[in-house]
């Protein structure tokens, strides 16, 4: 009986699926249909839960950062608006396998959520994947995560409120935003939290507005232990609009509730944003996040990719690395779509494809490889230690590799022979010129330099046209 059961579950569950399927064929390209759709297989329904496998941890992660409000849409069309979709990823694609990941997406901004006891009738937004635990800290955002956690675990009761947060696109403002709601939650599940971004916030408003509900929207708001808002900058220049939020503001912060706010720029700088706000913004902490640095990137890439289930090596590591560093949003994006352009080609991920993507990606018009890069890699190469080509040191195994780098540095950069000369130790140009001709002269000379230097070009070479 029991089997027969499970049997008519697996039945309904293709069913449905099926069903889903004929709906999001009509809304995205035939190859994505064909590469990231096709490929999940229904498992069973059960609560009007449909649970389905897919493949890897990187489908959901693609299908969420594409496909994610169709896929809501499409739930909600054929389950109602209580269904749920939970995505479940299989050990090597086997179904009789242990499950290793249940991943859960709620598919309604209505639906209520059992806590401990007691019902949420209202959706949170959080992102379950932004935590502290996957934020990768770095030097440039020590003190805005540092103070994100104090807030986490103690809300409202710190002098970090309101906590403001600020820096360019895609630095991890967000993350951090959502990390610090799901934390409070993790602790303490009754609490009421809520993240939101401005736009939508706006769009609400005006939606009370037109149903006659202004009163019952700001009394939603009021009722927050923790307020996250996106994007406040988007704010300025909508007076109704920061007239109400300033009265939910001002009502949070006397009761002691948390308020956390992220924008593009410090408060002071928010052109259009009256003073009563700014003032009240500066009541709290503000703390910037800026661009990470080279070893953040590479951790950041290391981690993401594990979560994707590839093993790069380090070497491609740090070419990606090296050569996009604008924000965090773009080294996701380049790992995103190398790991697409090798599943769409049935192509394993090397250099050449590395180099390629990164060109494809990159903001810049030409990537472009550090001189720091260069002498990383002859270092590496030659077993020096990196210091030692920067210091007057005549060891033949040091002279060769320093001037192998310079040699590289002239041949692969732009920059100029007194800069060159300074990234080693202060040196001029006359001595780059030198190490130049050197190395032209040896790899005329000696087959094993000759080979050694184009290894070396091969492995740093700049994929620019």
């Amino acid at each position: 009986m029991e089997i027969n059961q499970k049997t008519e579950q697996v039945k309904n569950a293709k069913d449905i699926w099926k069903e889903c399927l004929n709906i999001i064929k009509d809304n995205v390209p035939y190859i994505t249909y064909n590469t990231w759709f096709l490929p999940i297989k229904p498992f069973e329904i059960e609560d009007n839960t449909l649970k389905i496998f897919v493949p890897n941890n990187f489908f959901i992660e693609w299908i969420e950062e594409h496909y994610n409000t169709l896929i809501n849409k499409t739930i909600n069309q054929v389950l109602g608006s209580d269904g749920k979709l939970v995505y479940i990823v299989l050990d090597e694609n086997d179904e009789s396998s242990v499950i290793n990941e249940i991943k859960e997406t709620t598919t309604s901004n209505n639906h209520q959520k059992e806590v401990n006891g007691n019902q949420r009738n209202y959706e949170t937004f959080l992102n379950p994947r932004y935590t502290f635990e996957n934020f990768i800290k770095g030097e440039g955002n020590q003190l805005a995560r540092a103070a994100a956690y104090a807030i986490a675990e103690n809300p409202g009761q710190t002098s970090f409120n309101p906590l403001f947060i600020y820096g360019g696109v895609g630095l991890g403002k967000t993350h951090l935003m959502h990390a610090i709601g799901n934390k409070i939650l993790e602790k303490t599940p009754d609490k009421r939290v809520i993240y939101i971004s401005s736009d939508a916030f706006t769009v609400e408003f005006v939606e009370s507005i037109q149903s006659d509900k202004v009163n019952e929207f700001s009394s939603f708001y009021k009722s927050m232990d923790v307020l996250i808002i996106d994007d406040i900058q988007f704010l300025v220049g909508k007076e109704k609009t920061l007239d109400l939020f300033f009265q939910i503001f001002n009502t949070l912060h006397q009761n002691g509730k948390q308020i956390v706010l992220s924008s593009d720029k410090p408060p002071k700088e928010l052109k259009g944003l009256n003073e009563r706000l700014i003032s009240r913004f500066s009541w709290g902490l503000t703390a910037d996040i800026q661009p990470p640095d080279f070893e953040t990137r590479v951790a950041i890439l290391k981690n993401k990719s594990e979560n994707f289930g590839i093993n790069l090596s380090n070497e491609i590591l740090e070419y990606i690395a090296y050569n996009i560093t604008s924000n965090i949003r773009e080294l996701e994006g380049c790992l995103i779509k190398l790991l697409a352009t090798s599943s769409l080609n049935s192509r394993e991920i090397d250099f050449e494809l590395v180099k390629k993507v990164v060109k494809e990606v990159s903001t810049n018009k030409q990537v472009n490889i550090s001189i720091d890069y260069i002498t990383k890699i002859v270092c590496e190469h030659f077993k020096v230690d990196e210091n030692k080509v920067r210091e007057k040191n005549r060891r033949k195994e040091v002279v060769i590799a320093r001037q192998i780098a310079m040699y590289l540095s002239k041949l692969l950069t732009k920059s100029s022979l007194k800069t060159i000369g300074l990234h080693f130790g202060g040196r001029d140009h006359s001595t780059v010129i030198h190490a130049f001709n050197s190395v032209e002269d040896l790899i005329k000379s000696d087959n094993t330099i000759k080979e050694t230097v184009e290894y070396l070009k091969n492995k740093i070479e700049l994929s620019s046209t």
